[in-house]
C-alpha cells in the first residue's frame, strides 16, 4: 500500500513541478486535514485578494510535503508533525518555521465499542486495548503528521501490530475516515476533519483529551539558499499571512456557526 502510495506522490510532484516551471504562482505543500476541514477554502481567497498572487494547495500529508520542500518542489509548507520540522529546519532545507495554531487528535471507533475503549485512561491504554482485542484499526500510513502520531502513541500502549488487525489506507485523513466507518474499525484523526466529515459517518470518538494527542501545526519557508528557483518572494508572504492577526482571527472563527466550536485555535504570537 506504501508504495502504491509512493507511485502516486511521484505523478503528483511530477504534475506539480510542470506547472511550477510555467508560472511563478506559490506552491502550498500542506497536510491533508488543512484541505478537507475546509480551512483553505476560507483563507486561499482572502490571501490571493490581498496579493494578487495564485496558490496552489498540495495536499499530501505532512510527510510528503516535507519532502517536497527537501526537493525544492514547493515554495512554503503547513504541516503538523513538530519533530519532523525541527529536523527539516535542522538540516537547512526550512526557514523560519512558525507556529500558526493547534487543535487535537481523536480517538474514533463503532459506537458499540468492541475493545471496550471508551473506559480507557489514556489513549495509550485505548491503544492496547484494540490490539488485546483484535479489533480493525486502520491506519493512514503515509508518513503524514497524523501517522507520525499514531506511531508515538504505539510505544505507550506496549502492544504488538498485526496485520490481522492493522490495515493501511495511504490515503489522506478524509478518505481514511470513510474507510474505518465502514469497516466498524477505529482509527485516530484529528478533529477538525472529523467533524467536517461527521455526518458521514457512524464513528464516534472514543478517547480524547490525553496530553499525546495535542496537534500543533506550522509554517515553513522553504530555503531560497538550497533551491533559487522557488519564488521565495511569495513562499514568505504567504507565511507573513498565516501569522498575521486578521488570519488568525479568522482561524479563531473557522468552524464556529457550523460545528459549534472552532476547529483550530491559533498560535502566531
Amino acid at each position: 500500500m506504501f508504495r502504491k502510495f509512493i507511485i502516486c506522490w511521484l505523478l503528483a510532484i511530477t504534475l506539480f513541478s510542470a506547472s511550477f516551471a510555467a508560472s511563478q504562482s506559490i506552491i502550498l505543500a500542506t497536510t491533508t486535514s488543512t484541505v478537507d476541514s475546509g480551512l483553505l477554502d476560507v483563507l486561499l481567497p482572502i490571501f490571493e485578494k490581498q496579493s494578487g498572487s495564485q496558490i496552489k494547495p498540495i495536499g499530501v500529508g505532512s510527510g510528503m510535503a516535507m519532502e517536497m520542500g527537501r526537493r525544492g518542489k514547493a515554495d512554503v509548507l503547513l504541516v503538523h508533525s513538530p519533530k519532523d520540522e525541527a529536523k527539516l529546519v535542522q538540516q537547512g532545507f526550512g526557514i523560519n518555521r512558525r507556529a500558526v495554531m493547534h487543535n487535537d487528535f481523536v480517538l474514533l471507533g463503532p459506537p458499540n465499542d468492541p475493545a471496550q475503549v471508551r473506559t480507557a485512561k489514556a489513549v495509550g491504554e485505548a491503544f492496547k486495548r484494540i490490539s488485546d482485542s483484535g479489533s480493525n484499526f486502520v491506519s493512514r500510513g503515509d508518513r503524514s503528521g497524523t501517522h507520525s502520531k499514531e506511531l508515538a502513541i504505539w510505544p505507550h500502549s506496549k502492544a504488538q501490530i498485526s496485520n490481522l488487525w492493522y490495515l493501511e489506507s495511504g490515503q489522506g485523513m478524509g478518505a481514511t475516515l470513510l474507510i474505518a466507518d465502514q469497516k466498524y474499525a477505529y482509527t485516530l484523526s484529528d478533529r477538525a476533519t472529523y467533524l467536517s466529515y461527521k455526518d458521514r459517518l457512524k464513528l464516534v470518538i472514543l478517547c480524547e483529551g490525553d496530553a499525546l494527542l495535542l496537534n500543533p501545526y506550522h509554517i515553513i519557508e522553504v530555503n531560497p539558499e538550497k533551491w533559487p528557483e522557488i519564488n521565495r518572494a511569495g513562499g514568505k508572504a504567504f507565511a507573513d499571512f498565516m501569522v498575521a492577526p486578521a488570519t488568525q482571527k479568522v482561524i479563531a472563527n473557522f468552524g464556529k456557526e457550523k460545528y459549534g466550536q472552532p476547529l483550530f485555535f491559533p498560535d502566531a504570537k
